[in-house]
């Protein structure tokens, strides 16, 4: 269903179904008794400027009634946010794809208290692309490669590949040593997370997570004198939290993780230590040209430099 109206200043219109019925003569009277907790003049103002539309274009007014249209769509009043000390950079841009090194801490789309402050309200501003739109997510707290289409009428070829699971990603992690552990080693779980639930977790049934782990390097930390240890990731599947489950349930939790294996208090973000987890490189056949493509992030993990 396409919104008719526009993007602005990087972020989508809402959209808003209406009822057939009730105790409301028109939609604006409904939209301001579910919206009791806003400023009911700034809701009156959108509807007598135009800004709210129906799926047709028709300007929705504030003597519209009830049950004319079944979706609505307007835009939020934005709250000015401050900018995350963070910056993203592009590896690679077309005509139909954009590739960036998210840093950690940005989300990937707007969401909770963070809307301009996204790596996609980010890169339509920057790059004047009002279409784009992520082709997979990363993590907040995750950095990395990341891939955006810029072309709706090629976004379903590279999204397909996704969904066909015809992709190749690696990641990289920093994370404690244990020498009982022999690698590479293939952790197989199977693997929940509730919509209500903050953290996923592993709970009796058939596998339905698989990451194959590999112990690249150590070092010692120079501070704890505990051993470091630089691993590579790769999964097979992509379930959400997947990776920092797989290695805190091999006693080697990801260093800086706030969730797991024990869940910290909420903090606010301390940007001198990110989550030590990075989507190192993404590989894959081209679906347009058939040719292979491969994106490497250029960014380090800052616990282990070099």
């Amino acid at each position: 269903m396409k919104s008719p109206l526009p993007v602005r200043d990087g972020v989508n219109a809402t959209r808003m179904r209406i009822p057939d019925t009730g105790p409301w003569a028109t939609a604006m009277e409904y939209v301001l008794d579910t919206f009791s907790h806003v400023d009911p003049a700034g809701i009156v103002d959108r509807f007598v400027r135009g800004e709210v539309k129906a799926l047709g274009g028709e300007v929705v007014t504030p003597h519209t009634p009830l049950n004319e249209h079944v979706f609505i769509w307007y835009y939020r009043e934005l709250p000015v946010e401050k900018r995350l000390p963070v910056e993203l950079s592009i590896l690679h841009q077309d005509e139909n794809l954009v590739v960036v090194d998210k840093p950690h801490f940005l989300p990937t789309t707007p969401g909770g208290m963070y809307v301009q402050e996204s790596a996609l309200v980010r890169l339509r501003v920057l790059l004047d692309l009002p279409e784009l739109v992520p082709i997979h997510r990363l993590d907040r707290m995750t950095a990395g490669v990341l891939l955006f289409s810029a072309n709706p009428q090629t976004r379903g070829q590279y999204q397909l590949l996704f969904e066909k699971r015809r992709i190749q990603k690696t990641y990289r992690a920093v994370a404690p040593v244990l020498p009982e552990l022999a690698f590479p080693l293939v952790v197989r779980s199977h693997m929940v997370k509730s919509r209500t639930y903050l953290l996923a977790e592993e709970v009796p049934g058939e596998p339905n997570a698989e990451t194959r782990i590999e112990l690249l390097d150590t070092r010692v930390d120079a501070a704890s004198g505990e051993v470091l240890g630089l691993y590579d990731l790769a999964p097979h599947t992509g379930k959400t939290h997947q990776l920092r489950v797989h290695l805190a349930t091999q006693g080697i939790g990801i260093l800086n993780d706030p969730f797991y294996p024990v869940l910290r208090e909420q903090a606010p973000d301390d940007y001198t230590r990110p989550l030590q987890l990075l989507a190192h490189s993404i590989s894959f056949t081209d679906p347009l040209t058939g040719e292979p493509a491969s994106y490497s992030s250029r960014l380090q993990l800052s616990a282990f430099p070099g």
